[in-house]
């Protein structure tokens, strides 16, 4: 019998409870939004036990209560509220003029270390949960797993596979063609069945869900356009692929038409949806699928193409035009009632400014609790995790910022978190 076992029994014999041994602190919240959507509550006590939420109580409840060890966290100026989460980021890389040769340099542990700076970025910042749609995979899931076992800080990474097409939004581009060759992954697929292979090995090397490109992109380095690229047979292959082995399908598209396509074949999220016809909304409300808007990336790249002259002509002409019609489709989806979850494209903009993405929503037509109900209610959804996250509530997992001011009333609070903490672990508090 193990020590930790005697141990065990030991304390039962004494009548020792398992939460009298357990690391508990508690928050007193001056201004608690716990279920975002729902009413702000004043003055209550959180009490979380390790990792997870054990109650929350109206007033301020002493720590002494729950044992002498009990840690109290001060908030009572401040305005509480759970972790944000961030459901479409880029944690190996950082748009700029330096990114055709830091491919071509950098190692893949040297990525891995940069993405480590990055994810701190983005937990300190008050994201402590996000979804990674584009990365290169066996790093991706190591990095996940390194933060699930604790052996390094991050926020939770949901990791997608990338499936795309031959020339397509996936596909390496802007380099020698010897390149190209060398750098091109096997989860580059064309035709139905050969997308259903390619969904298949994402999933077997770790991917938590399937991230395709219906549509061509900006940030290619081709003049090929943002319009539909995956044919409607590779698209229905990959998400039925996906379903026999319980993994939802992103689908980024720009055009109308591959929006429309990506919805028809079953997706569960769009990302950007830059140019949401009607037909597209109401695909949306027929199929309860997800808009991840990242108007921070449309504002970002519009921005550089003008401002900083590193891009291609084909990148800049691309980058111009959509960037500046992003917030027009997101106007209009929202108003049309399509669920939003939130998300930036966090590395075409700067790690750690996940926020902005508040502002430009509110500027755009959304209430603040919605923009919070975004980040919190509705991305757990989509990622199938509304037991544990979410809300701040009894049996979740303690993630939980805070910040000066209320956000419902200056969504800029967000700018500024000064309190975060993720899984019971307190990362900031200023």
């Amino acid at each position: 019998m193990s020590l930790a076992v005697r141990l065990f029994i030991a304390l039962l014999g004494a009548g020792v409870s398992l939460s009298a041994v357990a690391d508990v602190r508690v928050i007193h919240a001056g201004s608690l939004l716990a279920v975002p959507g729902e009413r702000v509550l004043r003055e209550h006590t959180v009490v979380i036990d390790d990792d997870r939420i054990r109650e929350i109580r109206r007033g301020f409840v002493s720590p002494g209560e729950f044992g002498t060890d009990a840690e109290l966290i001060d908030l009572r100026d401040a305005f509480v509220l759970p972790g944000l989460m961030d459901m479409h980021v880029h944690l190996q890389g950082e748009l700029g003029p330096a990114n055709d040769s830091e491919d071509l340099r950098m190692s893949s542990q040297e990525m891995q270390m940069r993405s480590v700076m990055f994810g701190m970025r983005t937990l300190l910042a008050g994201f402590t949960t996000v979804r990674d749609v584009g990365n290169s995979g066996l790093e991706m899931y190591a990095l996940r797993r390194g933060i699930e076992e604790g052996w390094i800080d991050g926020p939770r990474i949901v990791a997608a596979g990338r499936v795309g097409i031959t020339g397509g939004h996936s596909d390496i581009s802007g380099v020698r063609p010897a390149f190209m060759k060398l750098l091109t992954t096997e989860q580059i697929c064309d035709g139905p069945y050969d997308c259903r292979r390619a969904t298949r090995n994402a999933i077997k090397f770790g991917a938590d869900l399937i991230k395709i490109t219906s549509t061509g992109g900006v940030l290619t380095d081709r003049a090929t356009g943002t319009g539909q690229q995956m044919e409607m047979d590779e698209l229905r292959e990959v998400v039925s692929a996906a379903a026999r082995m319980g993994r939802k399908v992103a689908a980024h598209a720009h055009e109308e038409d591959g929006i429309i396509a990506a919805l028809e074949a079953g997706v569960h999220s769009i990302e950007h949806g830059s140019y949401t016809s009607d037909r597209a909304i109401e695909l949306f409300l027929e199929t309860g699928a997800y808009l991840v808007p990242t108007l921070l990336a449309g504002k970002t790249v519009a921005t550089a193409a003008v401002e900083r002259d590193f891009m291609s002509a084909a990148i800049r002409d691309k980058a111009i035009r959509v960037g500046n019609d992003m917030a027009g489709s997101f106007r209009r989806a929202h108003e049309a009632g399509v669920r939003v979850a939130y998300g930036t494209d966090s590395g075409v903009s700067k790690h750690g400014t996940n926020a902005e993405e508040a502002l430009l929503m509110v500027e755009n037509g959304m209430s603040e609790m919605d923009v919070l109900v975004t980040a919190t209610i509705n991305a757990a959804d989509l990622i199938d995790r509304s037991e544990d996250l979410g809300t701040i509530e009894a049996g979740k997992f303690a993630d939980i910022i805070a910040v000066d001011g209320s956000p419902l009333e200056n969504i800029e609070e967000l700018l500024s978190v000064d309190f975060v903490m993720k899984g019971g672990k307190v990362y900031k508090n200023q």
